[in-house]
């Protein structure tokens, strides 16, 4: 097994003290604030004093078999809202309406695995009832941004060849603004329902939660005829974490607790970028 290190501004001494945990037999420079160490000590004991120690020192550890790299991978699959995106779009709409500690508060809940996801979004969403769509307008050029090495990352997977897929509990009002801007191959998520201008409060069709992210993953894969192992998954939810459990790799990025715990790869302080590192 390899343990990968890295930190934005990490210096080197500071992964290579926390890496003397997992006892290396050697390390390799990655980048400025990133170290491959290999041949580490895996068991379980010390996986845990490593995470600890990272977290600590504003670092992400990772410990992945030695040997893998991007060119295992042919798609790259992306949760939308406070994955590839810094916000979560249903909360800054409802802050057009007043409404966004309540919706907010709700969110996080269903984030944490909570409350069922589905019932969630219907909750939150009849909080829209009445609301002009050009708040969603306003939504996207004013407050919606890419996340750290969100756009580094993409560019280094698509050069590679791999395909992409956004899927997201949110709105197609913004996944189909991401996927053209970005140029995605594959988007998915829920359509709001408008009716003179206005937001009804209802989500037309079925709702995007964590079984349908689930199929989705699967009917992409099926699509390129490859299997789910070959897929990369990142999220940072409770709903996103059955389309995580059959990928080849599962990344959590800046994600809650529950999701950390589950994830291959934890990215609590790099940007999305970081994947490339531990797949250098």
């Amino acid at each position: 097994m390899n343990l990968v290190l890295q930190g934005p501004g990490a210096a080197q001494a500071l992964l290579t003290d926390v890496a003397a945990l997992a006892r290396p037999a050697r390390s390799a420079a990655i980048s400025e604030h990133a170290l491959r160490f290999e041949d580490v000590d895996a068991s379980p004991d010390v996986r845990d004093r490593v995470a600890a120690a990272a977290y600590a020192a504003g670092v992400d550890a990772t410990f992945i078999a030695a040997g893998r790299t991007l060119a295992d991978f042919r798609l790259v699959v992306m949760d939308m809202d406070s994955t590839l995106i810094t916000i979560e779009c249903i909360d800054e709409i409802a802050d057009m309406q007043g409404l966004k500690a309540q919706v907010s508060e709700i969110t996080e809940a269903a984030m944490r695995g909570e409350l069922d996801f589905a019932a969630s979004l219907t909750r939150r969403v009849a909080l829209l009832e009445g609301l002009d769509a050009s708040a969603l307008v306003r939504v996207y050029a004013e407050r919606l941004r890419i996340s750290m090495g969100g756009e580094a990352m993409l560019t280094a997977v698509q050069a590679a060849g791999l395909k992409t897929l956004l899927v997201s509990g949110g709105f197609t009002f913004f996944t189909e603004r991401l996927q053209q801007r970005l140029g995605l191959d594959y988007a998915h998520a829920n359509v709001l329902e408008i009716e003179n201008g206005r937001l009804t409060g209802r989500v037309v069709g079925g709702i995007v939660d964590a079984e349908e992210k689930r199929r989705t993953v699967e009917r992409v894969c099926a699509e390129l005829g490859i299997p789910a192992s070959q897929a990369i998954v990142m999220g940072d939810g409770a709903n996103d974490l059955r389309m995580m459990g059959i990928a080849g790799l599962s990344v959590a990025f800046r994600a809650k607790p529950v999701v950390r715990a589950q994830a291959d790869v934890a990215l609590n302080f790099s940007g999305l970028d970081g994947i490339l590192k531990v797949l250098a």
